[in-house]
């Protein structure tokens, strides 16, 4: 495979990987948090600001790099003379190799992450913000289980970080 290609893949891949859970840690720890004191301040100018104008802003970015980050490392497993696609998706079960199982425990986590992304945190945030109709009581429902998935995700973000990690030698962390 070409080599400059592959440099270019895994340099996207990491970028996009940065922003992720770049904004996976915002949205945990400081937007979340910035909500809520925004909510109970009587005297301030309340969520609105950041409801409107930040947050989907910051999702865009959010669900995008989640994709491309999949899919860069998809192809990366592909393209990779010492990986594959089938081999870390089967956590290299039955070929006797450690990186693939390490990387491939990695894919998964980061395959439950994506689908956490377009699956659970998208279609809800969009009800949450009013950019889709929705009841007060749907919009509570969605608040919720965005909340949790998020949440979920940045659980599964520090061992995905560490298993893909491990697979670049092959050894345990």
């Amino acid at each position: 495979m070409d080599m400059t290609l592959m440099m270019l893949d895994r340099w996207l891949h990491l970028v996009a990987g940065v922003m992720w859970i770049g904004l996976l840690y915002y949205f945990n720890f400081v937007q979340v948090p910035a909500m809520a004191a925004a909510t109970a301040d009587a005297d301030g100018p309340g969520p609105a600001a950041i409801g409107k104008y930040v947050a989907p802003r910051a999702l865009l970015w959010f669900r995008w790099a989640a994709l491309v980050t999949w899919l860069t490392g998809a192809y990366y497993l592909h393209a990779a003379e010492y990986y594959s696609v089938h081999g870390a998706f089967t956590l290299g079960i039955g070929e006797n190799n450690i990186a693939l199982t390490s990387i491939g425990i990695g894919a998964w986590l980061g395959t439950i992450m994506l689908f956490n992304v377009w699956g659970l945190i998208w279609p809800n945030q969009k009800r949450v913000l009013g950019l889709v109709e929705a009841t007060d009581e749907e919009k509570a429902t969605a608040k919720r289980v965005a909340f949790l998935a998020s949440r979920t995700n940045t659980v599964l973000s520090i061992p995905m970080l560490l298993f893909m990690h491990a697979s670049v030698r092959g050894l345990p962390f």
